[in-house]
């Protein structure tokens, strides 16, 4: 649950921490800002991933490229963005594909490292739809190596998660892979 007035007084007191004005034209409405944006966040994390279908004979890959996300850094609480490629091998359970996005959406509007994020997404998917096996990798961009630290834009780190036949054969694992990078 977010709670909106310690998220302003916290931003006030940042803003005034870095020694800005919180009063001044373009401050004034910044606290507030981020409250409802959190709150915005916290709304989008939760989802209803019950809606299941069963569907039988189908036990093929499934595979959703290119999901766009957005986080933060829990280090720094700077975004780091990219994709998210997740595949599955159905074992006679299968979800509409919406509802892998809103898994990422979930677990990423959050403080949050990259490495936990592909964690969670790929043992959620494991739980839930009890798959023949599960497949995740992020290719994301931190702001935190761009504009701080090293200070070196562009870069991406590369993350995957392997569960099931994704990580016990070599086969699957390599078909996964290789229509990530295609």
């Amino acid at each position: 649950m977010v709670d909106r007035e310690k998220i302003k007084q916290a931003v006030r007191l940042f803003l005034e921490g870095i020694g800005e004005d919180p009063n001044r034209e373009g401050l004034r409405e910044t606290p507030d800002r981020i409250a409802r944006m959190w709150e915005e966040f916290e709304s989008m994390r939760s989802f209803d991933m019950k809606l299941f279908e069963e569907f039988g004979s189908y036990n093929e890959m499934v595979l959703v490229k290119d999901i766009r996300f957005y986080s933060f850094c829990e280090h720094h609480l700077l975004p780091f963005f990219g994709k998210v490629h997740i595949a599955y091998i159905p074992d006679g359970v299968i979800c509409g594909l919406s509802k892998l996005v809103r898994a990422v959406r979930s677990f990423a509007l959050r403080p949050q490292v990259q490495e936990r994020l592909t964690e969670e997404i790929a043992d959620f998917l494991e739980r839930e739809l009890k798959p023949q096996g599960v497949g995740v990798v992020i290719e994301a961009e931190h702001l935190c190596m761009s504009i701080r630290g090293a200070m070196s834009p562009g870069h991406l780190t590369v993350t995957s998660a392997l569960r099931g036949v994704f990580l016990k054969d070599m086969r699957t694992r390599e078909e996964f892979l290789k229509l990530v990078k295609s």
